[in-house]
C-alpha cells in the first residue's frame, strides 16, 4: 500500500494543487489538511466559518498556518460565483436562487473546482455521497463522450494491484454505461501504474450461456472495443476465465484476454459492491475508493465513517487525478 502512494506522492512534488474540503470544521478533515499542508504535498483550502474552524483547530491542537480558510458567507468573488453558477445552470437556477444555494458548503466547494480557484475537493466525512456527487454533476459535469460518473477500487495486495468497476454508483448499467465505465477505469489503472487490460464480466464467458444480462455485456465489449481500440479489453468472461490462465486457454482461447486482466467490470452494482467486500474480507486486499472518474475535474466522496488518514489519502488520489 505505501508504494501505491509513495508513487502518487512523487508526482506531486512541486506541483502545488489545491484541494477544497467543503467540511472544514470536521475534525478528521482538520487533522488531515493540516498533515498535508505540513508535507508539503496539497494547498488545503478548508470551507467554512473562519472562527469555527481556527476554535475546533485550537480544540485539537491542529496548526493550520499552512491552510487556507474560506468562508462563503464573506467570499470576496461571491458576486462573480453566483454570475458564473447562473450561466453554468442554463436558466435552472436564478441568481436569487444562486445565492442561498452557493452558501451550502458542497457546492460553493464545487463551484471553486468549477473556476478553477482550486484542482479538486473532497467530502463526505459528513455528507451523504448525493450531496457530495450532485454538485458535482450539475457543474463540473462528465467528460465528452461520458453520460454518467462511476465509482471505482483499487484493490492493492503486496505488490497486487487491481480496479474494479463499478462498486459504487450506477445499480444497473447499460452497455453504453458499461463501455464508458471500462473506458474511465482503463484510465483510472494508468494513475496508478497498471497498465489497463480490461475484463468485461458476467456469469458467462464468450457465449457459453444466453441471456439478456450476458448479451448487454457482449455488446458493451463490442461497443467499448469500437471506441478505444487503444485498449487491451475483451470479454464477456467469467472471473476465472478472466484471472486464471489455464481456464481462460480452456473457455477463450482466443480472447485478447489470456487469464492475465487488472481490470475488472462488473455488469451491475450489486456484483461489483460484493466483489470487491470479498476480495477486501476473504482475500485481505485493501480497498482504496471509491475513487469517481469520469468528471471533468475530480471530486471524491468520503465514507462517513473515515478517519483521517483515509482523508489524507483520498486527498493525494484527488490531487494526482487533476495533474
Amino acid at each position: 500500500m505505501s508504494n501505491l502512494f509513495d508513487t502518487l506522492k512523487n508526482r506531486l512534488e512541486g506541483k502545488s494543487r489545491r484541494i477544497v474540503f467543503p467540511e472544514g470544521s470536521d475534525e478528521r478533515i482538520l487533522a488531515a489538511a493540516s498533515k498535508l499542508a505540513a508535507d508539503g504535498l496539497i494547498q488545503p483550502v478548508l470551507v467554512g466559518s473562519n472562527e469555527k474552524i481556527e476554535q475546533k483547530a485550537k480544540e485539537l491542537s491542529v496548526a493550520l498556518d499552512k491552510v487556507e480558510i474560506i468562508d462563503p458567507s464573506t467570499y470576496d468573488q461571491f458576486d462573480d460565483m453566483v454570475a458564473s453558477f447562473v450561466e453554468r445552470r442554463k436558466g435552472k437556477a436564478t441568481e436569487e436562487a444562486a445565492r442561498e444555494i452557493l452558501l451550502d458548503e458542497n457546492y460553493f466547494g464545487t463551484m471553486l473546482v468549477y473556476m478553477d480557484k482550486a484542482d479538486g475537493l473532497v467530502s463526505g466525512a459528513a455528507h451523504s455521497t448525493a450531496d457530495t456527487v450532485r454538485p458535482a454533476l450539475q457543474i463540473i459535469k462528465t467528460k465528452p463522450g461520458i453520460k454518467k460518473t462511476s465509482g471505482v477500487f483499487i484493490m492493492v495486495r503486496d505488490d497486487e494491484k487491481y480496479v474494479f468497476a463499478d462498486c459504487a454508483i450506477n445499480i444497473a448499467p447499460d452497455s453504453q454505461d458499461l463501455a464508458e465505465i471500462a473506458s474511465a477505469s482503463a484510465d483510472t489503472a494508468e494513475l496508478f501504474d497498471i497498465d489497463p487490460r480490461v475484463a468485461m464480466l458476467s456469469f458467462s464467458t464468450k457465449g457459453s450461456a444466453k441471456s439478456e444480462e450476458t448479451e448487454k455485456v457482449a455488446e458493451a465489449v463490442r461497443i467499448a472495443k469500437e471506441q478505444r481500440p487503444d485498449l487491451t479489453l475483451d470479454g464477456e468472461f467469467q472471473f476465472d476465465a478472466a484471472f486464471v490462465p489455464s481456464v481462460a486457454e480452456k473457455k477463450a482461447p482466443n480472447a485478447d484476454i489470456k487469464g492475465d486482466a487488472n481490470v475488472f467490470v462488473f455488469p451491475g452494482l450489486e456484483a461489483g459492491n460484493i466483489g470487491y467486500k470479498i476480495a477486501q474480507r476473504l482475500g485481505n486486499f485493501d480497498a482504496v475508493g471509491p475513487i469517481l472518474q469520469g468528471l471533468n475535474k475530480p471530486v471524491n466522496d468520503l465514507s462517513r465513517g473515515c478517519n483521517t488518514e483515509d482523508v489524507y489519502k483520498l486527498a493525494i488520489i484527488t490531487a494526482a487525478q487533476s495533474l
